[in-house]
């Protein structure tokens, strides 16, 4: 067995079902071996930041690790941006990235680079594997990384010459790691503050939104009157009707504070103290108001969702099912397209258990509102700020829940970073329905620049602002990617179309011309 033989067998024994991949030369062997094992799927990204945004998508919704298999320092570069996103989302990813050929790296050919140093950075484990005996103990021991709670980026790098040579050996696994519960007096103390007259708010993250833990905090929030929240960038929240409320911070720092101004606790499980996403001359770092305790009952490396079945317990609470969201779907929109209408047709349109992947900052932010009642579904976020993640990240999930219908919400100019997912989609069937808000402009720049009492930007900064000229033509550029397209200037006409791509079975893009 040579050692790209070991490190496939041993990611496939590790329970690694899809590698998300754009090898080159460096990995042939790794291909080769993947070619010859057929328990790991390999998905094709002709870009390497669709490569990184699929493996955290998928991670999201598996609640497991993919692999991803990339070519030297400058693949791995180029996936960078989405494997920060996904380091701030603390899911569980394998990076395994090709090296040349240990005799070959003093030769300072054209590709040669610091691997590692690239990989720094985003990777909270980091090998190389220099030689094929190495590489089965190696992988084994990433995989354990990969999933140490709450989740977090492990990248082997794997010389050309370990990967072909004899003397590979599949790697035994070590136990995963179980993420502990916290101890019994913060679980205490948080319940003392709960029994408290003081408004107070909970700030979920990580799997306290979802499935055991969300409907422990519901429990819990309708016994002490405590509002749920999430933070702006969270990695996945179930909602809709019959599923617990929970609000979102706004990004923008008015409309946050204004949220947080009214609370005197504020109690983290798994999240951090909301900051803002910038610096600003004239504001506070946090919009949490003044004189509000904060207090953490569950770090993001401890067992979130435990913690709160815990305080639950220590409230004597029944197993009812707290409060929960009613359904109502909104009336369908008329008229000129605007974000307003299209969150309204979403809301009365969406499917049962659906996957919705969210990167309109600007046009989508109405989307929670008109969504509260909708079918319950799935919501993933960008975590880490980094645009571009939106397609990728609705590829993973696809992957990850081939029978859930996915919405992948993007702006026109953040969809243009990774637009090449959309040939991933049309490659491999993925029923995902694609809206791209064609508003023509990066909006959040504009907004950030009279934020900042710069006024209105003149001509030479509007036009780093605007990407017209020549306007942007999604539709062709989804066909000419496989992906069948339409694009709409009416709101019926997007409701429309938008209930055919939802009945459909493969992926759709709709362009939507905002007014």
């Amino acid at each position: 067995m040579n050692g790209a033989e070991s490190l496939v067998r041993t990611l496939a024994a590790g329970g690694i079902e899809v590698c998300f991949t754009n090898p080159g030369t460096s990995e042939m062997h790794v291909v080769a071996a993947l070619d010859r094992i057929p328990e790991i799927r390999c998905v094709l990204g002709l870009f390497e930041g669709v490569v990184t945004g699929a493996a955290d998508g998928y991670a999201r919704m598996a609640g497991k690790p993919a692999c991803t298999l990339l070519h030297l320092g400058p693949g791995l570069a180029n996936g960078l941006a989405n494997l920060h996103n996904a380091r701030k989302a603390q899911v569980p990813i394998v990076n395994i990235v090709g090296d040349h050929a240990t005799y070959h790296l003093r030769h300072e050919g054209p590709l040669t680079s610091d691997v590692e140093g690239i990989a720094r950075p985003i990777s909270k484990w980091l090998r190389t594997s220099r030689g094929a005996s190495d590489i089965g103990r190696d992988t084994a021991e990433a995989i354990v990384a990969a999933r140490t709670p709450p989740g977090q980026i492990a990248t082997l790098i794997v010389a050309a010459d370990a990967a072909w040579s004899e003397g590979g050996a599949v790697g035994a696994m070590a136990a995963f790691e179980r993420a502990p519960r916290p101890a019994a007096e913060v679980i205490e103390r948080a319940a003392a503050a709960l029994r408290s007259n003081a408004p107070m708010a909970i700030l979920l993250a990580g799997d306290a939104l979802f499935g055991g833990g969300l409907a422990a905090a519901a429990r819990i929030a309708a016994a002490t009157d405590a509002k749920l929240l999430a933070p702006y960038p969270f990695t996945r929240l179930e909602r809709g009707a019959g599923r617990p409320s929970v609000e979102r911070i706004p990004y923008v720092y008015e409309q946050a504070a204004d949220l947080l101004k009214e609370f005197r606790r504020l109690i983290l499980v798994g999240a951090q103290v909301p900051v803002t996403y910038f610096a600003h001359p004239d504001r506070k770092v946090s919009p949490v108001a003044e004189g509000c305790e904060v207090m953490t009952l569950a770090a993001p490396t401890e067992d979130c969702a435990g913690a709160l079945e815990s305080l639950a317990e220590a409230l004597s609470l029944g197993s009812g099912a707290g409060v929960v969201e009613k359904p109502e779907r909104p009336c369908w929109p008329s008229g000129a397209i605007t974000g307003t209408g299209i969150a309204a047709a979403i809301g009365a349109l969406l499917p049962e258990n659906a996957i919705v992947v969210d990167e309109s900052m600007t046009s989508g932010r109405n989307l929670l509102a008109q969504t509260r009642g909708a079918a319950p579904h799935d919501m993933l976020a960008n975590t880490g700020g980094s645009i571009g993640i939106a397609m990728p990240l609705a590829v993973g999930a696809a992957v990850a829940c081939p029978d859930r219908p996915v919405l992948c919400l993007s702006a026109d100019g953040s969809g243009m970073y990774t637009g090449q997912a959309l040939w991933t989609m049309a490659r491999a069937g993925l029923k995902i329905t694609t809206v791209i808000f064609a508003n023509r402009e990066y909006a959040v720049l504009k907004r950030e620049f009279a934020s900042l009492g710069l006024g209105d930007p003149g001509p030479r900064a509007r036009d780093l602002f605007e990407i017209g000229r020549p306007d942007l033509d999604w539709v062709s550029l989804a066909k000419g990617m496989g992906v069948p397209g339409t694009r709409t200037t009416s709101m019926e006409e997007f409701a429309k179309v938008l209930r055919e791509a939802f009945d459909g079975h493969g992926p759709r893009l709709i362009e939507a011309a905002l007014a």
